[in-house]
């Protein structure tokens, strides 16, 4: 972030850090420069193009408008600043090896460039906590879920906390210290070698962050598991009850029959298809729960030459599937762990890299790290904000209709009920 890693700084005799001689533009070969152009114009075009269509598809989709999506938005809001704003200003200076728009504007960017970072680390933080509350409290989530006000308190919040761990740091570190050590034409913060404002400010910005979002998600996919087992118990209970009535043929009994249904009880998590979108999915809820089958208790009027083979029919073709999703339900525990390591293993191998370098950097002065090896770990960061798009809402139903509905409008048209994954 912030341009940290534009040139090479070496020391010179005396111990002072001076910048190494300008030559970023002279240096790269005409056809290496034209394909980091490219590379860089191409991951402009995709962050914002991506965060555009989230912001689009929220805007245009009133059915959108729910807490969990409100995050997604709010995400979708500092990956799309990343990319209109922070890239391509970086994107001369990195070629020209020269900041040259004035130490005001640099002021700006850093800022700018760390709160939308931050604010981009916060959101996927603040998405997986959401998901976790929906998951393990789901009817408490589920009566707050249309809260507005709570969603945008969060939200802001997210802003306010992202700023206060850089933003001062970068407006006033210069009045404090006295001094400035950034040189004329370059462009990055005044505590780049400080290493224990960056290892405390990191445990914050990442270390925080990656241990919460993988507890988050570890926690939904170990919920959904267990309430998959317990499914699957229901079934073996349900199939042992049924045969239990069929044995019973006494006029005037009670029979008893579980019915899996596939409607959503008020205690199943409503984002276990936000966490993964599958339609076959059935209700995982504990056997202790009433609302995990339906009960039916019909007064059967049984003679032994008279049995209801309707309703027996009926009861059995019902807990047939009950009895075949023992397969099911294991795939789509590997779908949804698969679904979830991703999510973390992307947030910590885009960021991981370039916070441990920073703080090796800060620590030896910038003489342990190559330059070329800090640049690579600060692009990652950006990459992240170009993937997030992919990896959060574009992989929703809901917001692949809603896609849907602006890139191929004709096809809605004539096919309004059918969703088009692409045109």
């Amino acid at each position: 972030m912030g341009g940290l890693g534009a040139h090479l700084l070496e020391s010179n005799s005396s111990g002072n850090l001076t910048p190494a001689v300008s030559e970023a533009g002279a240096a790269l070969p005409g056809y290496l420069v034209v394909v980091l152009s490219v590379l860089m114009v191409t991951l402009v075009v995709v962050v914002v193009a991506g965060n555009a269509l989230v912001i689009m598809a929220f805007i245009v989709d009133k059915s959108l408008r729910n807490q969990s999506n409100y995050f997604f938005l709010n995400l979708a809001i500092s990956d799309f600043l990343v990319g209109a704003f922070c890239i391509p200003v970086y994107i001369p200076y990195n070629l020209t090896g020269r900041w040259m728009l004035g130490k005001g504007l640099c002021k700006v960017w850093l800022v700018m460039d760390y709160l939308l970072c931050t604010a981009s680390v916060f959101n996927i933080v603040l998405i997986s906590y959401d998901r976790f509350l929906s998951v393990t409290r789901a009817v408490k989530y589920r009566a707050q879920r249309n809260m507005t006000r709570r969603a945008v308190f969060k939200m802001v919040a997210v802003w306010v906390l992202a700023f206060l761990l850089y933003g001062p740091a970068i407006i006033f570190w210069e009045a404090v210290v006295g001094q400035s050590i950034v040189p004329p034409h370059e462009c990055y913060a005044e505590f780049y070698f400080t290493w224990y404002f960056l290892l405390s400010a990191s445990t914050f910005e990442f270390f925080t962050p990656f241990v919460s979002v993988a507890f988050f998600n570890l926690s939904i996919y170990l919920n959904i598991h267990r309430r998959n087992k317990s499914g699957g118990a229901c079934a073996e209970e349900d199939g042992r009850a049924q045969r239990n009535n069929k044995k019973s043929g006494d006029a005037g009994a009670w029979s008893v029959f579980f019915v899996k249904t596939r409607k959503v009880s008020s205690s199943e998590p409503t984002a276990i298809s936000a966490v993964i979108e599958d339609d076959d999915v059935l209700s995982p809820s504990s056997c202790g729960e009433p609302n995990a089958s339906q009960i039916l208790m019909q007064r059967v009027q049984c003679s032994p030459n008279r049995v209801n083979s309707r309703l027996f029919q009926h009861t059995a073709s019902c807990m047939a599937p009950g009895r075949r999703t023992q397969g099911s339900r294991l795939s789509r525990d590997k779908k949804i762990a698969k679904s979830l390591a991703i999510i973390v293993c992307i947030f910590g191998l885009c960021w991981a890299p370039y916070t441990l370098l920073m703080i090796i950097r800060a620590a030896c002065s910038g003489e342990c790290v190559a330059n070329h090896w800090y640049e690579i770990t600060f692009w990652l960061l950006w990459l992240n904000s170009a993937i997030n798009p992919f990896l959060y809402p574009l992989c929703h139903s809901s917001f692949r209709r809603a896609f849907s509905k602006i890139l191929c409008p004709k096809r809605q048209s004539v096919q309004p009920q059918i969703e088009a994954q692409s045109c």
